[in-house]
């Protein structure tokens, strides 16, 4: 919903809204919120709403701890799954210090600001998502197992598909709020599901990848089952992964017209982003889990291009006119803070359009079953966490466009997840007391 200021208070005061929600990520892509009082929102506005930052991993320490929640008009939307009565509204907020500065973790700001590079250069980017994510019954206590819901496969119905209502309670409540799912289905795995969303811009489209996944969680819950978007949660089974298509136009023409092979700013911004794909991993593939994925089930490990080869990095679709219209990331996982994810894609791509990258040659291998001497031939994403946060700690690319505050607390936050993992006695164990219920 695009509003102004008066108009969101206008809305509040005529539709009997007694709770307001202000929603922000932290670093890792985590959401947060304080409810406040319809009688609070002038305030809000002008003012922000002070929140104690210290208590928030990754954010700020205790002697310089106050931060402000300013909400953004635009992204008003109503809950459905709240009383009718009495209603419950949510905006996303930007992030700033008490002198007005924004936060330097704000990811709102940080892809504002790439989005704003990208108009300035002349060009138009939108984003849609296509997210996997697990259904796991709950015990008799009401605490998520890892039994799956159901035993369905790939585009399986009813009865082997036992998710076909949440799937369809799940989108029903995303058009009420607003946002547009394109298709659902059964994914490959037991318990496994997937929705598509049609494509928006950069900052909407990661708006919209946080309320997704909250009303994933949320419908789940109300139907006695829990969602799980961690990558691998299950040995021996697909793991879920993020698939994000990226369309760009400069002067209302795609980047990648009159066809790939002659679009020379299209193939550069491709170029720029496989350049940078390990530097981003750790954004990307953030868990310790992220790196059971890698490498089986179709999810990529090795930086390539493709236009129909499922496994290298990215892929640019040819489609039925035989034309490229967009690009797709195949490697990263629904765990991301979407926010930093996106800008740091428009910068990398923005920037091997400045510096007119050449595109290295498709890869039209399997490197799932290619042999060694073939997979030899291309660079691979880091295998672990822990090279992860290497890789990106020593990227200039990644200090020139992410503030030193917000880079070293989230490295050091990565490094902590890893090495506790690394030192303990079940590193399965440990790993899903530490990540499984939180994502």
């Amino acid at each position: 919903m695009d509003a102004t200021m008066s108009e969101v208070v206008q809305f509040i005061q005529e539709n009997d809204v007694k709770f307001i929600r202000l929603a922000f990520c932290d670093i890792f892509g985590n959401q947060k919120n304080i409810a406040i009082m319809p009688t609070e929102l002038t305030r809000a506005f002008e003012q922000g709403i002070h929140f104690n930052a210290s208590a928030l991993r990754g954010f700020l320490n205790v002697d310089d701890s106050d931060l402000l929640l300013f909400p953004d008009a635009a992204t008003l939307s109503v809950l459905p799954w709240r009383p009718a009565q009495g209603r419950v509204v949510r905006f996303y907020c930007d992030i700033r210090y008490p002198d007005g500065r924004p936060f330097e973790g704000d990811g709102r700001h940080l892809l504002r600001e790439a989005s704003r590079r990208a108009r300035r250069a002349g060009y138009a980017l939108t984003m849609g998502t296509a997210s996997e994510f697990y259904l796991f019954e709950l015990d008799e206590n009401g605490h998520p197992t890892t039994i799956p819901h159901d035993h369905g496969e790939y585009f399986d119905v009813a009865p082997l598909d036992k998710a076909e209502n949440v799937r369809r309670q799940i989108c029903l409540t995303l058009e009420e709020m607003g946002i547009q799912p394109e298709s659902s289905h059964h994914e490959q795995g037991p318990g496994q599901n997937e929705v598509d969303f049609r494509y928006a811009e950069a900052l909407e489209a990661a708006d919209n990848f946080v309320t997704f996944k909250w009303v994933v969680k949320s419908m789940a819950s109300s139907s006695g089952l829990f969602a799980s978007f961690l990558p691998k949660p299950l040995q021996g089974a697909p793991g879920s992964g993020l698939h994000l298509s990226i369309s760009i136009l400069k002067d209302g023409k795609n980047l990648f017209h009159p066809s790939f092979e002659q679009a020379a700013e299209g193939r550069s911004f491709v170029a720029g982003i496989l350049r940078r794909a390990a530097e981003m991993t750790i954004f990307g593939n953030p868990l310790t889990n992220s790196f059971q994925r890698l490498g089986e089930y179709e999810a990529p490990k090795y930086i390539s291009w493709s236009h129909r080869n499922r496994s290298p990095f990215l892929t640019v679709p040819l489609a039925g006119d035989g034309l490229a219209h967009r690009m797709k990331v195949r490697a990263f996982d629904g765990c991301i803070n979407p926010y930093i994810v996106f800008a740091l894609l428009i910068h990398a791509g923005l920037d091997g359009i400045e510096q007119q990258l050449p595109l290295p040659p498709a890869c039209d291998e399997n490197l799932f079953t290619a042999p060694d001497s073939v997979r030899a031939q291309y660079q691979s994403l880091p295998a672990s966490l822990c090279d992860a946060v290497r890789c990106a700690e020593s990227s200039e690319f990644v200090a020139r466009y992410l503030p030193k505050k917000a880079r070293d607390a989230f490295f050091a936050a990565k490094q902590t997840e890893h090495d506790r993992i690394a030192l303990a006695d079940d590193r399965l164990a440990a790993e899903r007391a530490l990540y499984f219920e939180r994502y």
